[in-house]
């Protein structure tokens, strides 16, 4: 995948992702968000499933792969985005979405100890002021609400959300070494995702209730059908061509969009802390992508 085609799909996930944060609150109240997400990656599996059908490529995979999209469902869309619908009940969507910038550190650690693939200095760099801009958020946003229990949970939740998200794409690179091909490998991590999450929901006494309004469904379609089928294959498939750390940092572009969205629509506000994390973190994106790709140990 040559740069410039790599920095468009960084582009269209960021804008995508940038304005799913806000959906995901559209889709808070009368149902579960356990349910909620059980329907969003239910329906875009089933969606990916039938686009294979359709083209005539194969879904099947060996007991590798399987075990390997089993640990990316998990991580992934069951842990991952449980918490990340958990985090949003309690602070505001774009808080949420900067603090998923701390995914290119954590892919950088874990891609270094599990994989011994190397970054360079640069991205170390970039990822570290990243990492600092997160930090100076969470601060902000926690003296901001007064040190409020309620707004500690959601940002603990949301770190937990992104470290879940971190080891999934282990497991996804995981799929990539086991040659799975990405169409259908998705398909199955969001199936497995779906599954867990549906058993979660029955252990725990989940009432699957579903909102037949506007904007419930909408937001459902939207979470669907561009936030999980069209964002997550073209992330996957920028992260198997350039690689987890670049592909992560898609979640360093889309703070701008989510807290422009979030100040329009949720009626949020920033100080001046929030954008300087915010800054912080867009210029460890720049270095971040300016740095040379290094993968061997």
């Amino acid at each position: 995948m040559s740069r410039p085609v790599a920095l468009a799909c960084v582009l269209i996930c960021a804008l995508i992702w940038g304005t799913t944060w806000y959906a995901i609150t559209l889709q808070l109240g009368t149902v579960d968000p356990v349910a909620s997400v059980t329907y969003r990656f239910g329906l875009a599996a089933a969606v990916i499933f039938a686009g294979c059908l359709i083209t005539g490529r194969s879904v099947k995979m060996t007991r590798g792969q399987h075990l390997a999209l089993m640990g990316q469902g998990l991580f992934v869309f069951t842990i991952g985005y449980a918490f990340v619908y958990w985090a949003e009940e309690r602070v505001a969507s774009a808080v949420v979405a900067v603090i998923f910038a701390a995914l290119a550190f954590l892919n950088l650690v874990l891609f270094r100890v599990v994989a011994r693939q190397k970054a360079a200095p640069l991205a170390w760099a970039g990822a570290g002021l990243g990492i600092l801009g997160v930090g100076v958020l969470f601060a902000s946003e926690l003296l901001r609400a007064g040190m409020d229990q309620r707004a500690m949970i959601g940002l603990t939740f949301a770190l937990i959300a992104v470290s879940a998200s971190a080891v999934g794409n282990v497991f996804a690179w995981k799929v990539q070494t086991a040659a799975a091909p990405v169409i259908p490998a998705t398909a199955w991590a969001m199936a497995y995702g779906t599954a867990f999450l549906a058993l979660f929901g029955l252990a725990i006494g989940v009432e699957w209730a579903f909102e037949f309004t506007p904007r419930y469904m909408l937001s459902l379609l939207h979470l669907s059908m561009l936030g999980s089928v069209v964002a997550f294959l073209l992330y996957f498939t920028l992260a198997r061509a350039r690689g987890y750390a670049l592909a992560s940092y898609i979640s360093a572009l889309t703070p701008p969009v989510a807290m422009l969205v979030s100040v329009m629509f949720e009626g949020a506000s920033f100080g001046i802390a929030a954008f300087a994390g915010l800054a912080l973190v867009l210029a460890g994106q720049m270095l971040l992508i300016k740095a040379p790709r290094v993968s061997a140990a």
